[in-house]
């Protein structure tokens, strides 16, 4: 995925399925400069990391 799509799906008010390893995944931030997105597993919030946008899956 690219930062500015991962930066729709972050802003979108519909809820959009994206995976991070094949897990289900929410995405908080996308900081399009560094192509780093801050995301967390839809089961566990408080499991924040920081990630590169390309390593993300819509499905």
């Amino acid at each position: 995925m690219d930062a500015q799509r991962a930066q729709e799906i972050s802003s979108s008010s519909n809820m959009i399925s994206v995976q991070y390893n094949g897990q289900p995944i929410y995405i908080e931030h996308v900081d399009q400069g560094s192509g780093q997105a801050t995301i967390h597993p839809l089961d566990d919030p408080t499991n924040k990391q920081s990630v590169s946008v390309k390593e993300l899956t819509e499905q």
